[in-house]
C-alpha cells in the first residue's frame, strides 16, 4: 500500500498538491488524468523520490520494486535487445556474480549463483525480451542493430520495453502510446491486463484507459480524488457532479441547440446527409459526456471552404514512396469522405500522406488534384517547423495581414489563448500548445481536405474532445492516421488499408481490424529450456507457498473490505455536495450523514492499520525464506 497523507506539492513555486490524500493498494490498475501541467509527471517523480513534499506524509513499502521509464537513452553504444535485458537490473547483477565465480574458480559461489539465476527466471529472460520487442513492432532483424541506429520514436519503443522487463511491484507509465501504432497499443493492452503488480498510468487515450485501468484518479484544483471504474465510469460520475452547476448546464444546452439546429437545416439535404447523421450521434452522446468537459478552454473549429469540388484527389495505377518501399495505390477522394488509415508502423501511412500533400513525388502513375482543392496538413515535423522567436499571434499575422487584431484574439481564444498569453514565445510551448497552434494555422486557412497525421499527440482530454466536436462539424473531406481509437470511431466513416505495398479500402471496421491482429502469425521464438527441477525444490517452494497463503489471502479480504469502505465514503461525500442538504429542514440528515462519515473514517484507519500489520508480517517471511 502506498499512502499520500494531506501532502501539499509545489514545482518551481506553482502549487500542485494541497493537502492531497491517495491511497494506491496492491494490484491496483489505476489512470492518473487532469489536464496539462497541473502535475501528474511531478506526482511520478514525487512516487519515484525525485521530488520531495512539501508538507504532509509519503508513505510506501520499503522494499517496493518500482518500474518508471526513462524518456531518454544514455547509452546508445549497445545492442537493442540487451538494451531491454539490461531493464532487469537484478538479473544483470546475478550475471556478473557468475562470471565472477568463474573467474575465481569458486564451486560454492558458482552453485549459489546460479540458483538465484533460476529463481529470478534468468534462463527464460532472453525469450521474455523477444516477445516484448515483437511485440512492440521490432522485427527480428532489428533485434541486434545498435540502438544509436533507431529513431527517437523507436527509442522510446525501446524503452518502454527495458521497462517492462523489469520485475517491478508498481509499475508507472507516463503516455506509453505516445510512439506506438494501433497493433503495438491493442498488443500492450493485452501485457498490462495480465500484470499483477500496481499500475499506475498517465494517459490521454480513453480507449486504452478502459481497457487498463479498474481505478482513475483525477488530478484537478490541487486534490487527488479516486473513482471507481474506467474512464467512461468515471466521466459519468463527473458528469452527474458538474451537472449540479447550473451554468455548466446552460452551456451545454446551447451547444445542444446549436447542434439541432444544423440537424434541422441539412438532414433532408442529400449532400449532407453524412454531416447530418453525424452530429445525431454527437448529440446523442453529447447529453451523457459532454459536461464533463463544459468547463473545457477549447472550443476548436474549422473553418468553411469558399468553394471545393466533388473530386478532390485521385491517385490511378500509382507507386508512391521510395525504391526500397514502393506502395501501389488506386484510390479517389470525394468532398465528404471521411478515411481513417490502418496498418503497422513502417507500413507507408504517411508517405501515403506526404504524397497526397505533395511533398513526396509519384514514381509512377497519376494524381489527379480538384480545381479548388485546399489541403490543410498536420503532420509532427510541422511543430519543429513554428518559429520559435513568435508568438501565436504573430503567426496567424503574417497569414492574414489584414486581419484585426481582435478577430485574430478571438480565433485563437477558440484554441485556448486568452489574454497575454497570445504574446507568448513559441519557445516557452508545451508540445500540447504547439499542436493547438498548429492546427488554429490550418484551421484558419479555410481547408475543404484535412490530412491529418496523429493530431493528438501531446493534447489532453479537453483539446481530444474539442477536437472531435471540431471535426464532427467540419465540412470538408477527411484523412486521418490515428492510435486514438476513440477518435477514429467518432469522426470516420471508412477505413483504406496500407499494408504488403498496397492501399486498398478495408472492408471493415476497427473492431474487424482489431479481432485481426489478435490472430496475426508472429515469427517463432526459440525459447531456452530451464534445466528440470529438483523434487526437494519443489516441495521447499509448496511448503513456502502454503505458509504464505494465509497472510495473502488476508490481505488480499483487507483490501476487497477498503476498498468497499472507500465507496462508501465517496458516495456519502457526493451526498453532502448537495445544497439541498445544508436547508433547517435537513438538519438531521446532515447529522446522519456525517455521523456515517465519521464511522467510515474510523473503519477504513482500522482497515488500514491491519493491512499495514499484515504486509509487514508478510515481509518478513519472505525475507526469511530468501
Amino acid at each position: 500500500m502506498i499512502r499520500l497523507i494531506n501532502l501539499s506539492l509545489q514545482c518551481g513555486g506553482k502549487p500542485l498538491l494541497k493537502q492531497a490524500n491517495l491511497t494506491l493498494n496492491k494490484g491496483q490498475h489505476i489512470g492518473l488524468v487532469g489536464r496539462n501541467g497541473v502535475g501528474k509527471t511531478s506526482l511520478f517523480h514525487l512516487l519515484t523520490g525525485n521530488l520531495l513534499p512539501d508538507a504532509g506524509q509519503l508513505q510506501r513499502p520499503s522494499k517496493l520494486r518500482i518500474a518508471h521509464m526513462s524518456q531518454e537513452i544514455s547509452n546508445v553504444s549497445g545492442g537493442a535487445i540487451d538494451h531491454v535485458l539490461d531493464g532487469d537490473i537484478h538479473l544483470r547483477c546475478i550475471e556478473a556474480e557468475i562470471n565472477a565465480a568463474h573467474s575465481s574458480n569458486d564451486g560454492q559461489m558458482m552453485a549459489h549463483a546460479y540458483q538465484r539465476y533460476e529463481q529470478h527466471g534468468g534462463y527464460t529472460a532472453l525469450y521474455r525480451a523477444q516477445k516484448l520487442l515483437l511485440g512492440l513492432g521490432f522485427d527480428q532483424s532489428q533485434w541486434t542493430l545498435p540502438v544509436a541506429t533507431f529513431s527517437g520514436g523507436w527509442r522510446v519503443r525501446l524503452n518502454l520495453a527495458r521497462t517492462l522487463m523489469y520485475p517491478s511491484d508498481l509499475l508507472m507509465l507516463d503516455e506509453p502510446t505516445n510512439h506506438l501504432d494501433l497493433d503495438a497499443i491493442v498488443w500492450l493492452e493485452h501485457w498490462l491486463q495480465q500484470y499483477d503488480g500496481t499500475l499506475l498510468l498517465i494517459s490521454h487515450d480513453r480507449d486504452f484507459l478502459n481497457q487498463v485501468v479498474r481505478h482513475i484518479v483525477h488530478l484537478d484544483q490541487l486534490n487527488l480524488k479516486t473513482y471507481q471504474g474506467n474512464y467512461c465510469a468515471f466521466e459519468r460520475q463527473r458528469t452527474k457532479y458538474m451537472a449540479q452547476q447550473q451554468a455548466m448546464h446552460d452551456k451545454q444546452q446551447a451547444t445542444v441547440a446549436h447542434i439541432e439546429s444544423y440537424i434541422h437545416r441539412f438532414r433532408a439535404k442529400a449532400s449532407k446527409a453524412k454531416q447530418a447523421q453525424s452530429r445525431i450521434k454527437a448529440l446523442q452522446r453529447l447529453a451523457v459526456i459532454a459536461p464533463a468537459y463544459a468547463d473545457s478552454p477549447y472550443h476548436f473549429r474549422f473553418m468553411d471552404a469558399p468553394r471545393t469540388n466533388t473530386n478532390l484527389l485521385r491517385l490511378e495505377q500509382a507507386r508512391l514512396g521510395y525504391p526500397t518501399h514502393l506502395l501501389n495505390a488506386d484510390i479517389s477522394l470525394l468532398n465528404d469522405c471521411r478515411y481513417g488509415l490502418l496498418g503497422a508502423n513502417g507500413s507507408g501511412k504517411s508517405t501515403l500522406m506526404k504524397t497526397l500533400v505533395g511533398d513526396l513525388p509519384l514514381l509512377a502513375g497519376q494524381l489527379y488534384r480538384g480545381e479548388h482543392l485546399r489541403i490543410g496538413y498536420f503532420a509532427q515535423h510541422q511543430l519543429e517547423a513554428l518559429d520559435t522567436k513568435a508568438d501565436a499571434m504573430l503567426h496567424l499575422r503574417r497569414l492574414a495581414p489584414e486581419s484585426s487584431e481582435q478577430k485574430i484574439r478571438n480565433f485563437l481564444g477558440r484554441f485556448g489563448w486568452s489574454g497575454e498569453e497570445v504574446f507568448a514565445p513559441v519557445s516557452h510551448f508545451s508540445g500540447g500548445e504547439k499542436v493547438r497552434l498548429a492546427l488554429a494555422l490550418i484551421a484558419w486557412q479555410h481547408p475543404n481536405l484535412l490530412l491529418l497525421d496523429e493530431p493528438t499527440n501531446h493534447l489532453d482530454m479537453e483539446a481530444r474532445h474539442a477536437l472531435i466536436e471540431a471535426l464532427q462539424e467540419y465540412q470538408g473531406a477527411l484523412v486521418i492516421i490515428s492510435h486514438d481509437r476513440h477518435l477514429l470511431h467518432q469522426v470516420v466513416d471508412h477505413y483504406w488499408l496500407v499494408a504488403d505495398g498496397r492501399v486498398c479500402e478495408f472492408d471493415g471496421d476497427l473492431e474487424t481490424y482489431q479481432a485481426g491482429l489478435t490472430h496475426r502469425q508472429q515469427p517463432s521464438i526459440q525459447q531456452q529450456s530451464p534445466p528440470p527441477q529438483r523434487q526437494q525444490e519443489k516441495r521447499e517452494q509448496a511448503i513456502r507457498r502454503k505458509r504464505l497463503s494465509p497472510y495473502k489471502r488476508q490481505l488480499a479480504t483487507l483490501e476487497q473490505e477498503l476498498e468497499s469502505v472507500e465507496l462508501q465514503l465517496d458516495q456519502i461525500e457526493q451526498r453532502l455536495t448537495h445544497v439541498d442538504l445544508y436547508q433547517p429542514d435537513n438538519k438531521q440528515n446532515l447529522r446522519k450523514l456525517l455521523q456515517q462519515q465519521m464511522q467510515c473514517n474510523c473503519i477504513k484507519a482500522e482497515l488500514e492499520e491491519q493491512w499495514l500489520q499484515q504486509q509487514e508480517s508478510l515481509e518478513i517471511l519472505e525475507q526469511q525464506d530468501n
